[in-house]
């Protein structure tokens, strides 16, 4: 089963708890948590279903490279990280 966890950060915005569940890539993870959890999707994605400009997420450490399809695949014990990106100095 996929981890799908969302950071501390994120969570002061919208309730996010750990879920897992069953998928093969970052969309179908997604999907499963935003089925219970659809005010997280307006959150993460945009109106075309893509992953916002200032979010990003992580696959077992490394960042997934399709930010608009998140077909990047996931293995059965992956963890998917979502954070908010940040940036400045």
């Amino acid at each position: 089963m996929v981890k799908v966890v969302f950071t501390q950060n994120l969570q002061r915005h919208v309730a996010c708890p750990e879920t897992i569940v069953e998928a093969a890539s970052v969309r179908e993870a997604l999907e499963a948590v935003f089925a219970a959890n659809p005010r997280a999707r307006g959150y993460v994605l945009d109106d075309q279903s893509q992953l916002r400009r200032h979010m990003a997420i992580f696959v077992d450490g490394r960042l997934i490279r399709d930010r608009a399809g998140l077909s990047d695949p996931v293995e059965e014990s992956s963890t998917v990280a979502v954070f908010q990106a940040l940036s400045g100095g």
